[in-house]
C-alpha cells in the first residue's frame, strides 16, 4: 500500500501539536512552582533576531493548519494572532489540531499533483505543487517553529526533554 499524505505529513503534525499542547502544562506547571512570571517566557527568544516563543506557537499552528487545508483545497479558518496566556495558546493548538483532523484524508489525496499558491510577505505569492509545498515549505517550517518553541523553553532550564517532543511516538 503507498504511503499516504495524511501517514507522510499528517500524522506527524498531529503528533506534534498533541506534544506541544502537553509541553504547555508542563511549562505552566513548573514556572509556577519556579515563581517565573509567564510574560517571561511568553515572550523570551532564543537569539535577539528570532521571534518570540509566543509567535514560534502561533506559526507553528499556522503551517499546520494552512497545510491540511491548501493541500485539501478545503476552506482555511482564520485564527488571529491574539494569544497572550498560557490557556490561549493551548486552545490554539486544541483549535488547529481539531481542524487538521477534521481535514478527509481523500481530499488531502485529492490535492497531490495540484498546484498550491500561498503568500510570500505581504506583496507577492509562490505556486508550487502540493508534493513540493508540503515536503520543502509547509512541514519544514511547521517542525521548526514547533522545535524552536521547545527549545525556547529548555533553554531557560525548563525539565522537558525528547520524550516530551516525540510524545505518543511509541503508542501509534
Amino acid at each position: 500500500m503507498p504511503l499516504s499524505v495524511h501517514a507522510a505529513a499528517f500524522a506527524g503534525i498531529i503528533q506534534t501539536l498533541k506534544a506541544l499542547s502537553a509541553i504547555l502544562d508542563k511549562a505552566v506547571a513548573q514556572a509556577e512552582a519556579r515563581k517565573i512570571q509567564p510574560d517571561v517566557l511568553l515572550n523570551s527568544r532564543l537569539a535577539p533576531d528570532m521571534l518570540p516563543f509566543t509567535r514560534q506557537i502561533q506559526l507553528a499552528c499556522d503551517f499546520a493548519k494552512n497545510a491540511a487545508a491548501r493541500v485539501s483545497a478545503g476552506e482555511n479558518p482564520k485564527f488571529p494572532d491574539e494569544e497572550k496566556t498560557f490557556p490561549e495558546l493551548k486552545e490554539r493548538i486544541a483549535k488547529t489540531l481539531a481542524f487538521v483532523q477534521s481535514i478527509d484524508d481523500a481530499a488531502l489525496e485529492s490535492g497531490i499533483g495540484k498546484d498550491v499558491t500561498f503568500p510570500r510577505g505581504q506583496q507577492q505569492t509562490v505556486t508550487m505543487t502540493a508534493e513540493a509545498y508540503l515536503t520543502r515549505f509547509a512541514v519544514p517550517n511547521f517542525y521548526f517553529h514547533a522545535t524552536t518553541a521547545y527549545a525556547i523553553l529548555r533553554e531557560n532550564g525548563f525539565d522537558i526533554g525528547k520524550r516530551d517532543f516525540l510524545a505518543d511516538v511509541f503508542e501509534a
